[in-house]
């Protein structure tokens, strides 16, 4: 038994508004909070129109601000986006406002295409090389001054917000080890190098005094329902998502179809396919041999689910399903 977790992108599905979107997120924090999921994490991304967690750290305001127990926040902030004090000013203030329950995971990619990421103004090439360097900025800034320090974060001095590193690739499990810090990984989307990055990452882990020992998180597509049928037509919104994101055609998240043949190509279907090879989908008897063997090949530490369905009370029977699962090691129960 493992902690299950929730990654949210504030999906802005068809037939929906942004306001629908950001109260959906909410009703689903307040749904994992009753369910005993032991955190939810909003998701960085810039001019997608289907996704309304852009400015992440509000939007883990608006979900803390509606639970009590659950763990909050980034999964992740994109920091070569950002200069690490207004991070840390955010999360400071974060921490404020929920304390003892927010977590800052930290992503290097832009979270967008090339364009969008200039208009955010960094300098990416700088930013993304320096993204160690600015690791250790962010923590400075979020601990305790030293005598004089010249730069203080107002909120965030003595927050001491768990940093947490997350990867799509082997950088950063190599970062993450150094460090001594938690790892994510995005195997719910990039799941070609998780085997390895998790290897690195543990073979090279330095103890720090955030973390003894390597705490690994890993990322699955998660659609449950009562039949394999229902999962898997809910799960076409994602693939439909998946097709047009490689075709650069940008709109709101799609409707479920009832098949998904005339939509893809079996090239695009072979891509999406592999792509999404670690989804959990179907019934839960399904769904519990499916995350059973991925948990046996990854020995993952935490189980963190991306639920995108496109009809919001769903994918609460689907929160509410995987927490029935075997496998979940509930807050509920670790509180009883």
């Amino acid at each position: 038994m493992i902690p299950f977790s929730i990654l949210d992108l504030s999906l802005i599905g068809e037939g929906y508004s942004v306001s629908q979107a950001l109260d959906q997120s909410r009703l689903l924090a307040i749904k994992a909070e009753q369910h005993g999921y032991n955190r939810l994490w909003l998701a960085e991304h810039h001019g997608m129109p289907g996704i309304a967690s852009a400015a992440t750290a509000l939007v883990i305001a608006h979900v803390g601000a509606a639970t009590k127990t659950i763990r909050v926040g980034s999964g992740g902030i994109m920091l070569p986006n950002h200069s690490p004090l207004v991070i840390a000013e955010q999360f400071g203030t974060l921490e404020a406002l929920l304390p003892g329950r927010v977590d800052l995971g930290l992503g290097r990619a832009p979270g967008t295409d090339m364009r969008t990421a200039n208009a955010l103004r960094r300098n990416l090439d700088a930013g993304a090389e320096n993204f160690p360097q600015d690791i250790v900025e962010l923590k400075h800034l979020l601990g305790t001054p030293v005598p004089n320090q010249a730069i203080l974060a107002v909120p965030g001095t003595e927050a001491n917000v768990p940093i947490w590193l997350l990867g799509s690739s082997t950088y950063s499990a190599h970062v993450a080890a150094v460090l001594g810090l938690p790892y994510a990984f995005a195997s719910h989307f990039a799941p070609d190098m998780l085997l390895d990055a998790i290897a690195i990452y543990r073979d090279r882990f330095q103890p720090s005094a955030d973390l003894d020992k390597p705490y690994v998180m890993a990322g699955v597509m998660g659609v449950a329902a009562d039949t394999d049928e229902e999962a898997n037509r809910l799960f076409t919104s994602s693939q439909q998502q998946f097709v047009n994101l490689r075709k650069n055609v940008r709109g709101l998240f799609p409707k479920p179809l009832d098949t998904m043949d005339g939509f893809w190509t079996p090239m695009e279907k072979m891509n999406v396919e592999h792509t999404l090879r670690y989804a959990a989908v179907g019934s839960p008897r399904t769904i519990e041999r499916k995350l059973g063997e991925f948990l046996a090949e990854t020995q993952a530490d935490e189980l963190i689910i991306s639920m995108p369905i496109h009809d919001i009370d769903k994918r609460l029977r689907s929160v509410e399903l995987f927490s029935q699962l075997s496998l979940m090691d509930s807050q509920l129960q670790r509180a009883a």
